[in-house]
């Protein structure tokens, strides 16, 4: 059975420097074996000293570098002599050397921003959620969290944090000009015709699937004295009118009983914010709802109907507020991407986050590489770094055997030259 990405990754590392090291070990034997053979050949002709000299020095190159490349990880024939298996002993200071080398030449504040730079954040992000897939999937995932903490989530403390933080600061800030604040910014955005607009479609809608309700109230409230048929045309006159009503202000948002409406909003939004005897009920009414012995349930049953409200639209794949989350996330994927100043405003800020984060974490983002090392075992250490160097250090070992060579062939040569 197949491992996961990182087992294949050792295992070719393990191959590789198996391979690079059976090289590097029968090009030594290989030298070896022809110094032998040379030296054992009597009345060879005069160019056998040239490559018995080659031979020579390349065995003694390939053992020279043999040892060095060994004594790094492990004392060579499991001898213990000084000054070998370097990084057994010395791997918590070489995991320290490297933390304080990470940190003070890679880890710093103008490297970090020409690289979120060349990143081009604003881009990346931008171009992946315009695709409808990614946008849904980022819905999908925000919407998963927020059911997960809303369900996990303990509303007993949730309540008594509000009753202790947040109902005694009610009581010490004036409510009526904050209504009245609110009022006007709702009557700016026009939040009052898409209420209306709701309350008129659900009227309608009742209006239109209980005709017999409207007709038994009119009779219920009708004089005795009056004939039947009458009573009946009134109730049937009655709907007729209230139906007609509520399709007309539907309709129609310059209606005068709308514009009325609004009339009556705009001037409450003024009263709440200058007039002192309707800022003043309006405080008492406060005080008095909030010391009544029912605020505390009213808390707790608001909570619950918001949790609930809340769970309803995170978890309803198809609703209205994860169809409108996907269309508003791939709208500022579009944005992102079409907007050079938000763009280059998203970039920036990035950017600076990045930075910011670097200059402030940088000692313990870099101390996670000597907090690594020095969890290692020594001879874990060593394995792990042979298996990422050591296939390299092979060529060392094949070098040496080859320059050695080289240079003993010229040594002789010279030799040979100078007699």
């Amino acid at each position: 059975m197949d491992g996961g990405p990182e087992d294949q990754e050792q295992a070719a590392l393990r191959s590789g420097l198996r391979r690079m090291r059976t090289v590097a070990t029968c090009l030594l034997a290989f030298a070896v074996a022809v110094y032998i053979a040379t030296s054992l050949w009597r009345d060879a002709p005069g160019w056998v000293g040239y490559v018995r000299s080659g031979a020579e020095a390349g065995t003694v190159g390939a053992l020279a570098d043999w040892f060095a490349v060994t004594a790094l990880f492990r004392h060579p024939l499991g001898l213990p002599i000084p000054h070998t298996a370097i990084i057994r002993k010395r791997k918590d200071d070489l995991g320290r050397g490297l933390q304080s080398f990470v940190s003070t030449h890679f880890l710093t504040e103008t490297i970090v921003r020409d690289k979120v730079n060349q990143i081009e954040v604003a881009n990346r992000v931008g171009a992946w959620l315009c695709q409808p897939d990614h946008a849904d999937r980022v819905s999908a995932e925000v919407a998963a969290r927020l059911a997960s903490v809303l369900r996990r989530a303990n509303d007993e403390l949730i309540v008594e944090l509000v009753e202790k933080s947040v109902v005694p600061r009610l009581v010490d800030v004036p409510l009526a000009p904050v209504l009245g604040v609110l009022l006007e910014r709702a009557l700016e955005d026009g939040l009052q015709h898409r209420a209306v607009d709701v309350l008129l479609e659900q009227a309608e809608d009742w209006l239109i699937k209980h005709p017999s309700a409207v007709h038994d109230a009119v009779l219920d409230r009708a004089p005795g004295f009056a004939p039947r048929w009458l009573n009946e045309a009134v109730a049937a006159k009655v709907y007729a009118e209230a139906v007609k009503l509520v399709g007309a202000l539907r309709a129609d948002r310059d209606h005068r009983m709308r514009q009325s409406l609004d009339s009556f909003l705009a001037d409450l939004a003024g009263k709440l914010k200058t007039d002192p005897d309707l800022r003043a009920r309006v405080e008492d009414l406060k005080a008095r709802a909030l010391a009544s012995p029912v605020a505390g349930d009213a808390i707790s049953r608001m909570w619950e109907t918001a949790k609930g409200l809340l769970l309803d639209l995170t978890t309803d794949e198809r609703g209205v507020a994860r169809r409108a989350a996907t269309t508003h996330l791939a709208s500022l994927g579009f944005k992102l991407t079409a907007d050079p100043e938000l763009a280059a405003s998203v970039n920036r800020t990035a950017a600076d986050l990045a930075t910011r984060a670097v200059g402030r974490y940088k000692g313990d983002i870099a101390a996670i590489i000597g907090d690594t090392v020095a969890r290692w075992e020594p001879a874990e250490a060593s394995r792990r770094i042979e298996l990422q160097v050591g296939r390299d250090l092979q060529f060392i070992r094949i070098n040496g055997t080859v320059v050695g060579a080289l240079a003993g062939l010229l040594i002789h040569l010279i030799t040979e030259l100078a007699l």
